[in-house]
């Protein structure tokens, strides 16, 4: 039921503005697998999409929950260390996490309440990422803003 809500919000809020479509992410999912096809291909293949019909795809991430571990410079020292699977891989997924703000535009909204409950520093943090106060105020924020709701947990 709740997926149906959410798909029926979707598709009210994508028909707002002249061509721009918007969209914020609720990113909690602390599985790399799920990341990577939720984030960072998925995004790349909704961005094209919507070029490929002359219109533009606003995207905004909201990071909180499992999901800090993707916007860190280092897993060192931190609550994160021990996640082997990322560990592997965190070269590649930090150079397309940058692609997508850089070449994409997209916005990294990262939850200052989680960051310091986690002990993260905001030296280690990518560049890009903007810190506020909580996840909900940045989500309540974006969706004000026209931002159609899409989690991505588990």
């Amino acid at each position: 039921m709740k997926v149906v809500v959410a798909l029926i919000m979707l598709v009210g809020l994508l028909f707002g503005e002249d061509g721009v479509k918007k969209v914020v992410i609720d990113l909690t999912t602390a599985d790399v697998a799920v990341y990577e096809k939720k984030i960072l291909s998925g995004i790349v293949a909704h961005k094209t999409h919507y070029e490929n019909s002359l219109e533009e795809l606003e995207v905004a991430v909201v990071i909180h929950g499992g999901a800090y571990r993707f916007f860190l410079k280092s897993l060192r020292s931190t609550v994160y260390e021990g996640d082997a699977a990322l560990q592997k891989r965190l070269d590649e997924m930090q150079k397309r996490t940058t692609t997508l703000a850089d070449t994409y535009g997209v916005e990294f909204l990262l939850c200052d309440v989680g960051r310091k409950n986690n002990k993260l520093s905001l030296e280690n943090l990518l560049p890009f990422v903007k810190v506020v106060p909580n996840s909900t105020i940045g989500l309540i924020d974006k969706q004000n803003e026209g931002y159609a709701y899409i989690p991505v947990a588990k």
